[in-house]
C-alpha cells in the first residue's frame, strides 16, 4: 500500500510539475490549468497524507485505495466537465464569428456593386 503512495505522489508531482511549466512557456492558459492543478494537487495532498486518505476511505467505506482512486476519478471527471463547458462557449463563439464574417462580406459586396454601378454610369 506504501508502495501506491509513493507512485501516486511522484505521478502528483510530476503533473503539478509538467503544468507549471506549460504554464511558464505559455502552452496552456492559467484560467484552464486552474482545474487541472487543483485536481493534481488534491492527489498530491492525499498521497503525500495516508492518515487522511484512511479517514476518507474509512467515511467512504472503502479501502484507502479505492478512496484515492474515487477522489481520482472524480477530479478529472470534474475537469473534463469543465473543459467540455469551455469547448461549448469556444463552439458558440466561433458560430457567432462567422454569421458577423458572413454579414460584413455581404456589407462589402454590396459596396463594390455599388462602386461598380457608379463608375458605370
Amino acid at each position: 500500500m506504501e508502495r501506491l503512495f509513493t507512485i501516486t505522489l511522484l505521478l502528483s508531482a510530476a503533473l503539478v510539475l509538467a503544468i507549471l511549466h506549460s504554464l511558464r512557456r505559455a502552452h496552456i492558459r492559467v484560467e484552464y490549468s486552474l482545474s487541472w492543478l487543483a485536481a493534481a494537487l488534491a492527489s498530491l495532498v492525499l498521497s503525500a497524507r495516508p492518515g487522511a486518505l484512511r479517514a476518507l476511505g474509512g467515511w467512504l467505506g472503502v479501502s484507502p485505495q479505492a478512496a484515492l482512486g474515487t477522489v481520482a476519478v472524480f477530479g478529472f471527471l470534474v475537469v473534463l466537465y469543465r473543459l467540455s463547458m469551455i469547448v461549448s462557449e469556444l463552439k458558440d463563439n466561433n458560430v457567432a464569428l462567422a454569421q458577423k464574417v458572413a454579414a460584413l462580406e455581404y456589407h462589402l459586396h454590396r459596396l463594390e456593386a455599388t462602386r461598380e454601378a457608379d463608375a458605370r454610369r
